[in-house]
């Protein structure tokens, strides 16, 4: 075997073999790998991830290889072979292994491919046909050095190499090592040979060696800026002392003995962890980098139907006709085989600009030359129709490419050209793209086609050229539209978009931050049902290259309730009618109120199973793509909480109290006083057993009180012993929610772990906001889970592998918690650095990174919006002077 050149596989080669490790598994498990290394060390790691090229290299036995007795019993940990396989694998990343072993052994027993740079004999082989390249001197020296050696030692002890041998000493008594330390002294003396000395082994060789030499030549060769290197012996000192400032060395080995290396490992399976934590963070680097910003895209919707765009002006992301139906575009989830709708300069030159016309979901992307304004035209209510309209106006050659791949790209989609367009074939209701005047080719993509076209829109008649995608088959005015009719559209959208935001109160500070976040989410909102979407998308992760790739397009109760309170506080009332009403639906479908699913589909039936697409990448690499959600079978007890404090703000605002709203507060306690005692999965879903959450029994007791106070406000009798049951639920929390060793309120009864849900036992106004446990809730919230401009749910173990961002909710919490507290100057300035990570169009995802300064997690996101609203709404009170 030769050591092979490190050639750069393209970014599509290397993206395809670097996800198809273990499927969609990881290699490392950030989270883990967080909790068993050294901080300092992982955070090295994290920063050497980063570098524009690396060069990772280990030694083999007592590095990647357990020590063991029998040295040709010495197999590598498979983890670790995967894992420098791997790395071998991505862009602009080398990986080696310099043993002292001979090279034909190094190859067969570690089974490391061709990519693996290899060297044997301490860095002296570099090809096992090394033998043919000595010279004669170096040959006759060889026999008589063997001669002699075989004639004074043991054959045991003895392991013949292709230039030398290497004499084994572990095992031995002290007498016999020194006896055989002596004669090996003596040899040396009497040859010209080359020793190289380790704690158990010592290599003879006729070639000069170090692996100093060999670290030094790779460097060279693969032309890498960062070198990480991992050995255990004496004889890697050599090595771990050419490394700079710029460099990471590691030792395996707790010995007390000096060493170059930068920190100490503990064992060859601490190595495996340290080999596949780097691999997930330079591959979710090297693939993050390359994928458009999350922040960056922005939502298209009408309140039936939503859409992604990107900043380059390409539709990347639209369910139809649901919003939990298959997406006929899903390029944000891998690659543009996964579909798209783009419009550009023929030129390929890049936008200038993107933004929202007004207060309005009517996108606006500007070129020079060119301009395009998407949006979805209004429908009648209860249609499930979608109606894509895009307008190019300009002077430039401008290039369309449409490109639907029907069903996730699970199916080849053709299609037809027609009088005035193109259609699709094969879909059981109409999907047609209208261009009056276009002339589209038909171009073979695989197994499926995208229609191009090329146009200069100034020469078009009225100086424009609309593009009108009609999906379903009650879209007859497509034709209209694109033949005359769209600025009447147009305006009727514009117009639905600014009279209801005219309709609303609004903070006497950043009122247009608050604008879109109260357009993002009543565009969230299912009209046509009275459900409330968390997010838009599927699967954008939580942590890049990661598997926490959750499907958001659903209703929970509890994220529905939040955001259609968060549009009454603003004074719209609809969207809180509309979803309690959806809620009714549901109930009077449901055997009791206590059997409640967390979540529905926007029509409220029952989720699909939770299932992978396996055929897409997904986000910067992200795997698994997933559709579906499986919490839907969790139990949450704490959805009760938001659904009546909702009623309690509503009844307030409308000042009455239907039936119809009594009869759903008195369901709401009744659930609560059926199973507010059980353990239930709690707000973030844990995918492991239940716990008794402290935020659930805070949301129980929030069920109680805010029926009471319904009760009270219009005169109701409640139907049970209502007072008695929050009285307990309350003694319950209090009693054992909070950990006096760590001095606040935590994840869950009888843990220490901190969750910032737990802020709601001040924030629900359980406890009052000068109590010191709550005031010490704060303090220790802030101090573990705040890091920057972002507060992360928790630190612990949750059943799931990877790492995730801050939770921007969870930042608001602490917001409002510094209001409550009165540390309000501390409220504006965490305010001011959310109100930072605004993406250019105003929008948030779920999540932010404030390592990798990277957005993730769905975009836009309910919670990230209603939290950003709320928190402004608050600080209104408390503006400075």
């Amino acid at each position: 075997m030769s050591t092979v050149e490190h050639e750069t596989a393209t970014h599509s080669r290397s993206a395809s073999i670097a996800s198809s490790v273990r499927s969609s598994e990881l290699l490392g498990d950030l989270a883990e790998a967080s909790r068993e290394l050294d901080q300092a060390l992982f955070r090295r790691l994290f920063e050497l991830s980063r570098t524009p090229s690396l060069l990772v290299a280990t030694d083999y036995d007592g590095t990647i290889a357990p020590i063991v007795e029998v040295p040709s019993q010495a197999f590598p940990l498979e983890s670790s072979v995967d894992s420098l396989r791997a790395l071998a694998l991505l862009p602009s990343t080398s990986a080696g292994v310099i043993s002292g072993r001979s090279l034909r052994d190094l190859a067969a027993m570690s089974r490391l491919p061709r990519e693996v740079h290899l060297f044997g004999s301490h860095g002296g082989e570099t090809d096992t046909l090394t033998i043919a390249s000595l010279d004669e001197t170096q040959r006759a020296t060889l026999a008589d050095f063997r001669a002699d050696l075989t004639r004074a030692l043991p054959g045991a002890v003895i392991e013949h190499k292709t230039t030398g041998a290497a004499v084994h000493l572990r095992g031995l008594d002290e007498v016999e090592r020194h006896r055989i330390e002596a004669a090996v002294d003596a040899l040396a003396a009497a040859h010209p040979i080359h020793p190289t000395r380790g704690k158990q082994v010592i290599d003879l060789s006729v070639v000069p060696s170090s692996k100093a030499e060999a670290l030094t030549r790779l460097r060279a060769r693969t032309g890498v800026e960062s070198v990480v290197f991992i050995g255990d012996d004496t004889a890697d000192e050599v090595a771990l002392g050419t490394l700079g400032d710029g460099d990471l060395g590691l030792k395996v080995g707790q010995e007390s003995v000096p060493t170059h290396a930068d920190f100490r490992l503990s064992s060859p399976a601490e190595v495996s962890v340290v080999l596949g934590a780097l691999f997930e963070m330079r591959k979710a680097w090297l693939f993050g980098r390359r994928a458009i910003p999350l922040q960056r895209h922005s939502l298209l919707g009408n309140g039936q139907s939503t859409a992604l765009v990107d900043p380059a002006g390409s539709i990347c992301w639209m369910p139809h006709p649901m919003p939990h139906s298959s997406s006929m575009f899903s390029e944000i989830l891998g690659t543009e085989a996964a579909g798209f709708f783009a419009v550009g300069p023929a030129s390929g030159a890049a936008p200038l600009t993107q933004r929202y016309l007004g207060n309005s979901t009517l996108l606006e992307t500007r070129w020079a030359g060119l301009n395009c304004i998407d949006y979805l035209a209004p429908v009648d209510g209860y249609s499930d129709d979608t109606i894509v309209i895009r307008v190019l106006t300009g002077d430039v050659p401008t290039r369309i490419r449409f490109a639907p791949r029907l069903d996730y790209a699970t199916v080849p989609t053709r299609m037809t050209r027609t009088d005035d367009g193109v259609q699709v074939l094969g879909t059981s209701e109409p999907i047609e793209l209208h261009a009056p005047g276009l002339d589209f080719e038909l171009v073979e993509d695989g197994d499926s086609q995208t229609a191009e076209a090329t146009v200069v829109p100034s020469e078009q008649p009225g100086g424009a050229v609309v593009l009108v995608l009609a999906c379903g088959s009650g879209t007859g005015d497509a034709g209209y539209i694109a033949a005359g009719g769209e600025r009447h559209v147009r305006e009727r959208a514009l117009n639905f978009w600014t009279n209801w935001v005219e309709s609303l109160g609004l903070p006497g500070h950043h009122r247009e931050e608050v604008i879109r976040s109260a357009i993002t989410l009543r565009a969230l909102c299912h009209e046509p049902t009275g459900g409330v979407l968390a997010a838009p998308t599927t699967s954008l992760p939580e942590g890049i290259g990661g598997v926490r790739n959750w499907d958001y397009r659903y209703t929970w109760l509890r994220d529905g309730s939040m955001t259609v309170r968060a549009l009454l506080a603003l004074g719209s009332t609809g969207e809180a009618e509309g979803f309690l009403s959806w809620l009714s639906g549901i109930l009077s479908r449901t055997v009791s109120p206590e059997q409640l699913h967390p979540l529905y589909a926007v029509d409220g039936s029952a989720l699909t199973t939770e299932a992978v697409l396996d055929h897409l990448p997904g986000y910067a690499g992200s795997r698994p793509v997933r559709v579906g959600n499986a919490a839907e079978h969790q139990v949450q007890l704490d959805v009760f909480g938001p659904v009546t404090e909702l009623l309690d703000e509503l009844s307030d605002h409308l000042g009455e109290l239907p039936d119809d709203y009594w009869r759903l507060t008195c369901q709401m306690v009744e659930a609560v006083g059926k199973r507010w005692f059980e353990a239930d999965h709690g707000i973030w879903e844990a995918r492991r057993a239940p716990k008794h959450n402290v935020y659930t029994r805070v949301m129980c007791w929030v069920t109680v009180d805010r029926a009471l106070r319904i009760a009270r406000r219009f005169d109701r009798e409640p139907p049970g012993a209502w007072r008695q049951l929050r009285e307990e639920i309350a003694h319950d929390v209090l009693t054992h929610g909070y950990s006096e060793e760590v001095g606040a309120f935590t994840v869950a009864y009888g843990e220490t772990d901190l969750d910032s849900a737990a802020l709601f036992v001040g924030l629900s106004g359980l406890v009052s906001a000068d109590d010191p446990r709550f005031i010490s809730t704060v303090d220790a919230i802030e101090r573990e889970l705040r890091v920057g401009p972002t507060v992360f749910r928790y630190r612990y173990e949750d059943g799931m592998p990877g790492l995730e961002g801050g939770f921007h909710i969870c930042t608001t919490w602490l917001i409002e918690a510094f209001i409550k507290v009165g540390r309000i100057d501390d409220a504006w300035d965490l305010f001011r650095q959310v109100d930072n990570l605004l993406g250019p169009t105003g929008l948030l995802s779920e999540e932010y990174d404030p390592v990798a300064e990277t957005h993730l997690g769905n975009h836009p996101q309910a919670y990230s919006h209603l939290g950003y609203i709320r928190v402004a709404q608050l600080l209104d009170e408390h503006r400075p002077n």
